[in-house]
């Protein structure tokens, strides 16, 4: 039996939105091991764009995070901390696959991971600080139970090397652990209005991530007897 956490609510309230998200036809086909180059390609790219934005969320909202929650705060800091140049493990990877990752730097990011990262920071900035942990709860529990499985298929599938891999591979263990330090933080909000907020902005970003992921090119395939189009 469940504990009755608050971040037990947190996992029972999403899990309609994560099975959704999870059964997406682009997901689907690579935990089946039917990977495309452009496929993988295109998710890095959406990656850069809002990994990115990380470390200036996390300082944004660090710095409008109240005195009551100091804690957090402190938090905050160890987190950004561990974030600093990951999305430069992401251009890595790009190059190691022929891309020119500096048009990818420069480059525009498509509109649904423009709108999350938009939502984000008006959430931050306008609303409550504390929501944007429903962010950082859709992204590392999206991470921590699909990336590792992906990544052995992408990198199997696709003959990568290493080096093409290390966003994927090092985010899928170092999620799991992320995981386990966010549910001991988010236990111990005790301010409704606070729990509240992660609730909802979670629900809102497993819709937007999903609206990424599912933006990402694929070629026609069949999942399940339903016909898909890329």
């Amino acid at each position: 039996m469940l504990a009755n956490t608050f971040f037990t609510d947190l996992e029972i309230k999403n899990r309609e939105s994560r099975g959704l998200l999870e059964s997406l036809p682009v997901i689907a086909r690579c935990l089946r091991g039917e990977v495309e180059m452009q496929t993988y390609i295109a998710f890095l790219t959406e990656a850069y764009h809002h990994v990115k934005q990380t470390v200036p969320l996390l300082m944004a909202c660090g710095s409008r995070l109240p005195e009551r929650l100091e804690w957090l705060r402190e938090a905050v800091i160890e987190y950004t901390e561990e974030e600093v140049g990951h999305q430069e493990w992401i251009l890595n990877d790009l190059a190691t696959l022929g891309v020119d990752s500096e048009k990818i730097r420069y480059g525009q990011p498509a509109l649904p991971t423009e709108l999350m990262v938009s939502y984000a920071f008006d959430l931050v900035m306008r609303k409550n600080p504390v929501g944007f942990f429903g962010m950082v709860y859709v992204l590392e529990k999206t991470s921590s139970t699909i990336a590792t499985h992906a990544a052995h298929q992408i990198a199997s599938v696709l003959s990568l090397p290493p080096g093409a891999m290390t966003y994927m591979v090092s985010h899928g263990s170092l999620d799991i652990k992320h995981m386990e330090n966010f549910e001991q933080l988010m236990n111990r909000l005790d301010d409704d209005k606070d729990r509240q907020s992660v609730l909802h902005s979670a629900s809102v970003f497993y819709e937007l991530y999903a609206n990424i992921l599912g933006s990402l090119p694929i070629s026609n395939l069949t999942i399940e007897g339903t016909q898909y189009e890329g």
